[in-house]
């Protein structure tokens, strides 16, 4: 058995809004796991589920060998176990950094609570900003201050509901590649639900895919940018573009050569428009007896709206992909 396993959990919600369907997912002690999915899609439901915050219509949750039970099995909902963060941080706005962080260790041995606590404000480089309140800290601060407290009592589990979509991408950045190193240094489990690839792709390299309540495809990053099972999968990672005259082949834009001259074999086209990108500038090209634009990347920034071009790929670089 793995050390979290989500066996078979639905939730119907009624009126046609079943946000958990036949769930089923394993992780790994000390992994780090990224859910990735449109809004909707149940990530939300299914981090209360597994924390036993909500109730469940079908199925079962099983942490470390201990079947987790719901608000309709247990008088008192939830687990010291098994911490939920998200955007409401809930601090206490009249309580610093180091009180805040340390309430959850007030009935432990205080030998071992003070340690706990210097070891935390140490990890999250917060020890210069012990003595302040919630709102004399940024944004990115105080997600650090919540994740930290979570974290105070050596849980089991953390789930991440989104916590950063508030701020910046400067801070998020930083912040992401910070907890990535917390998380391995304490070796903790974390499940981080996100809408966000690049979020997740800065704190795991374990991606589960979700839609409509369902998984449908779980694995390595790298995996499923290689190997997407689906359409939706694949179309996390960048634009993709449907070969004409194929059934159920795809490109992505990154794979599209563009020539300034027609030969045998390319696809003749005229660009619509090009957007300025880091790297490259991304093009809208209407592609001659197609309805549906491509889009391609312009890595040498050549071609720019009205121009005439020519397009080509390897035959390596299709994707089969089911809708």
């Amino acid at each position: 058995m793995s050390f979290l396993e989500v066996k078979r959990v639905s939730r119907d919600f009624g009126e046609g809004n079943k946000a958990l369907d036949d769930f089923q997912i394993s992780i790994e002690e000390g992994q780090i796991l990224s859910i990735i999915g449109e809004s909707g899609s149940g990530k939300s439901t299914l981090l209360r589920v597994i924390a036993g915050l909500e109730k469940k219509d079908e199925g079962e949750v099983w942490l470390d060998g201990e079947k987790v039970l719901g608000p309709d099995e247990k008088l008192v909902p939830g687990y010291a176990e098994i911490q939920l963060v998200h955007q409401q941080l809930n601090l206490y706005p009249n309580s610093t950094v180091e009180e805040n962080i340390a309430r959850p260790l007030l009935l432990f041995d205080k030998g071992y609570a003070g340690e706990r606590l210097e070891t935390l404000l140490s990890l999250f480089q917060l020890g210069s900003l012990k003595g302040r309140l919630p709102r004399q800290l940024s944004g990115g601060q105080q997600q650090k201050v919540a994740i930290a407290r979570a974290l105070s009592s050596e849980p089991k589990v953390l789930l991440m509901d989104e916590p950063f979509s508030n701020l910046d991408s400067i801070q998020k950045r930083e912040i992401l590649e910070e907890l990535r190193e917390i998380f391995s240094t304490l070796n903790v489990t974390v499940v981080w639900v996100t809408h966000d690839l690049f979020d997740a792709m800065a704190i795991s390299d374990d991606l589960c895919v979700i839609k409509k309540g369902k998984p449908i495809q779980k694995g390595k990053i790298a995996d499923l940018y290689a190997e997407p099972n689906s359409l939706y999968v694949a179309s996390l990672f960048g634009p993709i573009n449907e070969i004409p005259d194929a059934h159920h082949l795809y490109l992505r834009s990154i794979s599209v050569k563009l020539f300034p001259k027609p030969a045998n074999n390319l696809l003749p086209g005229k660009v619509i428009s090009s957007r300025f990108m880091p790297r490259f500038n991304l093009l809208h090209i209407g592609v001659t007896g197609l309805e549906k634009e491509w889009q391609a990347e312009d890595e040498h920034r050549m071609y720019k709206p009205g121009d005439e071009v020519f397009l080509s790929y390897e035959q390596g670089d299709v994707l089969k992909l089911n809708a």
